[in-house]
């Protein structure tokens, strides 16, 4: 059951532990469909990102996940898991749901699955094209995908300790630190863009032992390699450094993810993997400057052209 959002132009769907978001005003016959994965302290309002791959002719419907956004119950500590795999349970929820939906909507029997997602969301989104693809899963974008961190030595300990404090109370605070990125975001920042407060905090989310232990996990897992069945893009800065108002180049780099990393492990997804670097672009790429997110997102949908053409050949793994 469909219902208004809070963003012009949307209608949300509650399904088991997410919600799902779709523009109301959808490509007549789409090439494809669309799933765009927020990540830590995040949630789905990148309308102008649906309105691009609208254009392109896709069908885009985004996701809040657990803890998240519009997914958000009483009582909940925003976005803590205990494991990746809560989070891996939530995209097979919403890509089982979203590809019928569209399918309905549109009276285009076949509709090949894309997923748009970004930074923790990104490391949750590898892991589960790898692990429980969707039989329609045809590509995957990250988007500044959350493979490793710039850490301090305090940070380094904290990291260390995470599994026995994740086992002793999973949902202890043991890393707050404010957020100089996400207050560059808004508009009275200094930036471009308009969100809920309480979905994105300005002053950041303080993260739980789970949170880092089941995030730690997850990227050891990317380490060792995994096995994405389709083609991948993975897009990330040029730079990063670290997220503090005194960096001079804080709204010209990443300043959450170590971009070094990404491109270590970016060949380690699959057999097919491309990387789209953008020279000044910030953590979330569709949030940069424009000239960056316009590269961004030409970028991607270029590169969609050539991946959708590709023989399908996928299997969910048993």
């Amino acid at each position: 059951m469909w219902s208004p959002d809070v963003l012009a132009g949307y209608e949300k769907s509650s399904i088991q532990s997410v919600t799902l978001i779709r523009r109301i005003a959808q490509p007549e016959r789409p090439r494809a469909v669309v799933l765009q994965v927020h990540g830590y302290n995040d949630y789905f309002f990148q309308t102008h990102v649906a309105d691009a791959f609208a254009a392109a002719g896709y069908a885009f419907y985004a996701v809040d996940l657990r803890r998240s956004g519009r997914s958000l119950r009483t009582g909940d500590k925003p976005h803590h898991i205990r494991s990746i795999a809560e989070l891996v349970e939530d995209l097979a929820v919403a890509a089982a749901a979203v590809v019928p939906d569209a399918q309905a909507e549109s009276g285009v029997s076949e509709l090949p699955l894309v997923v748009h997602a970004h930074s923790t969301g990104a490391l949750a989104a590898a892991v589960w094209a790898s692990d429980l693809p969707d039989p329609a899963l045809a590509a995957v974008v990250l988007n500044s995908p959350f493979f490793g961190l710039m850490l301090t030595p305090w940070q380094r300990l904290t990291l260390f300790a995470a599994p026995v404090l994740s086992l002793l109370r999973d949902s202890a605070v043991v890393a707050s630190v404010p957020s100089p990125y996400t207050v560059a975001l808004t508009r009275e920042g200094g930036g471009e863009w308009d969100f809920d407060p309480e979905w994105k905090k300005p002053g950041g989310e303080p993260a739980t032992a789970g949170w880092i232990n089941a995030t730690c996990g997850a990227q050891r897992r990317v380490a060792r390699g995994l096995d994405i069945p389709v083609p991948v893009l993975v897009g990330r800065s040029d730079s990063c450094g670290p997220d503090r108002v005194t960096n001079p180049l804080h709204q010209d780099q990443d300043v959450v993810v170590d971009v070094d990393v990404i491109a270590a492990y970016a060949p380690r997804l699959g057999a097919d993997v491309e990387e789209l670097v953008i020279d000044r672009g910030i953590h979330d790429l569709s949030l940069s400057g424009e000239a960056q997110r316009t590269a961004y997102l030409e970028g991607i949908m270029s590169w969609l052209d050539d991946a959708l053409a590709k023989p399908t050949t996928r299997e969910p793994k048993a």
